[in-house]
């Protein structure tokens, strides 16, 4: 499916297959089928139809996906919905792992969420991850509409850590990405990638 990167993932408009792939996939596979099980009813996330050691399917959820709003002009109703969905998951003491809006489906009406996706990073956590990390995704992939990540953080309506601190935890998960990409394809592309966008990520000013 579109906007899909660390996995395969494919869909018939009833359930969607996500295969799990790289460094510890049957690990990833684990939490997030365990997670979204936690979460059904107390988060908007699909609900688990099947597991296989390899796979997890579940139920197609419809909605617009944040990065196609994102394109289409609608960042501030994306991004004040992301911070408002933030906050309902950390007051469950937990952390996404890989929030953003690419993660993320809306009624395209409403813009309420409809589905937070790829729970496979969650874990408890400091909040900062998950609000660097949102920022990060607006920054690399959506530089014209940074302007608006003040709605995001208005909306989490919690105390937002310092730029240093952000910029820490955006520097830290894209180590952990390039180490990631580095122990599945050593010397690979996506090595390459994310060596770039670590370099680009300590350039950044507040």
């Amino acid at each position: 499916m579109e906007h899909g990167y660390t996995n395969s993932t494919v869909g018939d408009g009833a359930l969607v297959v996500k295969c799990y792939q790289g460094p510890e996939a049957a690990t990833r596979l684990g939490t997030e089928s365990r997670y979204l099980r936690r979460l059904r009813g107390r988060l908007p996330v699909p609900r688990v139809h099947q597991v296989t050691p390899t796979s997890l399917t579940t139920r197609f959820v419809p909605g617009a996906h944040g990065q196609d709003l994102l394109d289409e002009g609608r960042a501030s109703e994306v991004l004040t919905e992301c911070g408002r969905v933030l906050a309902r998951i950390h007051r469950l003491g937990i952390v996404h792992g890989d929030y953003g809006p690419q993660n993320l489906l809306f009624d395209p009406a409403t813009f309420e969420a409809t589905a937070i996706l790829d729970w496979e990073w969650a874990h408890p956590g400091a909040p900062v991850e998950d609000l660097a990390w949102c920022e990060w995704i607006v920054r690399m992939h959506h530089p014209e509409h940074a302007a608006l990540l003040d709605r995001f953080f208005t909306a989490y309506a919690a105390t937002v850590p310092p730029w240093s601190e952000r910029q820490a935890a955006m520097l830290s998960r894209c180590r952990a990405l390039l180490d990631f990409c580095a122990r599945w394809e050593p010397g690979g592309g996506g090595e390459k990638l994310w060596r770039e966008r670590l370099d680009l990520t300590a350039s950044w000013a507040a």
